[in-house]
């Protein structure tokens, strides 16, 4: 579905902002080359919640929004080049990762240099100290998410570590779309309060699919072998509710927390994670986020808007990619 369509924005806005990504990457023919598969194909989720916040009272000139929408979009996928180093992840969206064509050293690089074209742009289009501030603690969080996770391989996390690793790693990422959208579009305080929490609700339900997905997804679809946070040692919600109610929570245990086991084994993790109640609780769970997300929405923003932002949110939780 067309969420920006349905909000009342135009097909020549998406259109442009598609046209600004490819542009903001074809500096060099290797930079053009090695970074135009990066940015194709994804769901555009931050970008699109920016622009629906930032034209949630009256529609904001595309000169104004776009270059910080494809700003978020950059820092993005510059994360996504960074985790798939540390995963050692060979796919991403059904295509190799930067890392298998290029080596890690030059994905390193290409990372690095779309991190730095996203605050180039901000900077070059005056979006002032406080943009800057918040994208900077953005970056920082993604970091100490990433470092938190890589930290804690192959170890379960209790659920308030598990909650701080996704709220690094996700949740703060799509607040921060939300809140950005409200500051650029002149919203009072309290409408980018109810945007950001709208977000950051949002974001812990995102990612609690995405987790999920990895057990119960349609590897055809999402582009991802079952079982990859297994075999990386990242162990997640579903695995923490199998290791509660499994009647082979042992054998479950002692996979994701052994590296050499969780290589051979992984697709028994799977099983056994299957088999349990994990799907309903991973999406009961999801959907209360989004009901909070729904929820806190202000009441002062365009109903076409609003409107948009909680079918975004149904699509959040009935995704299946």
């Amino acid at each position: 579905m067309n969420f920006l369509s349905a909000a009342g924005m135009t097909t020549e806005l998406l259109q442009e902002f598609e046209e600004n990504l490819r542009r903001s990457v074809s500096e060099d023919d290797f930079i053009k080359e090695s970074c135009t598969p990066l940015i194709q194909g994804g769901k555009r989720l931050r970008p699109m919640l920016f622009l629906l916040c930032a034209n949630a009272h009256e529609n904001i000139s595309p000169e104004k929004t776009l270059p910080l929408a494809v700003a978020l979009e950059l820092i993005h996928t510059a994360s996504l080049v960074h985790d798939d180093i540390l995963d050692n992840s060979k796919k991403r969206r059904g295509t190799e990762t930067a890392h298998s064509l290029y080596g890690s050293q030059i994905a390193v690089l290409i990372g690095d240099y779309l991190f730095a074209k996203a605050f180039q742009l901000v900077a070059e289009n005056n979006y002032g100290d406080e943009v800057a501030q918040i994208l900077s603690d953005l970056v920082k969080n993604l970091c100490r998410g990433e470092i938190s996770q890589d930290l804690s391989l192959f170890s379960v996390p209790t659920m308030k570590d598990y909650y701080d690793r996704i709220n690094l790693k996700t949740a703060i990422f799509i607040s921060i779309c939300c809140k950005l959208g409200g500051i650029v579009a002149g919203l009072n305080r309290d409408e980018v309060r109810g945007l950001t929490i709208y977000g950051n609700s949002m974001g812990l339900a995102f990612q609690i699919v995405d987790d999920l997905l990895d057990f119960f997804g349609n590897e055809k679809i999402t582009g991802k072998n079952l079982g990859g946070d297994v075999k990386s040692g990242v162990i997640t919600l579903p695995v923490i509710r199998a290791l509660k109610v499994s009647d082979e929570s042992k054998m479950l245990h002692e996979i994701v927390t052994n590296q050499e086991i969780a290589q051979r084994e992984f697709s028994s993790a799977v099983t056994i994670v299957r088999t349990t109640d994990a799907f309903t609780y991973c999406k009961l769970r999801a959907q209360a986020h989004v009901d909070a997300a729904i929820i806190n929405l202000p009441t002062e923003i365009k109903n076409s808007v609003r409107r948009t932002l909680e079918q975004v949110a149904d699509f959040v939780v009935m995704r299946n990619s």
